[in-house]
């Protein structure tokens, strides 16, 4: 009989231990706002990816002016062009050294 409750014993600890591992990472998760889906503002609206067809292109400026704090990748969020693109219309401007009010090519 004694043998009978330790088996009984040790299958329920383990499925506490299981409970208490999916339950400690649903907190965390859900503390960290992870496994949702939907825009990281909070807009939650259930699509099928076509949100890219409903925003309109927009056209880069032809030249961008360099300021203060900026990066290569800030001007392309800002721009909407590639950097990529960037670094190949301007070789001669080093990406880690951006002097505020030099010019860059986005055309």
């Amino acid at each position: 009989m004694n043998q009978r409750f330790s088996a009984s014993a040790r299958i329920f600890a383990v499925a506490a231990l299981v409970a208490a591992t999916v339950l400690s990472i649903a907190i965390v998760g859900g503390a960290f706002g992870g496994g949702g889906s939907g825009d990281s503002n909070g807009d939650r609206r259930g699509g099928n990816g076509s949100q890219q067809a409903e925003r309109p292109k927009r056209k880069a400026p032809a030249v961008y002016v360099i300021e203060s704090g900026d990066t290569l990748i800030g001007i392309a969020h800002r721009t909407g062009v590639p950097v990529a693109r960037i670094e190949a219309l301007n070789p001669e401007v080093d990406p880690q050294i951006l002097v505020a009010g030099e010019e860059l090519k986005l055309r």
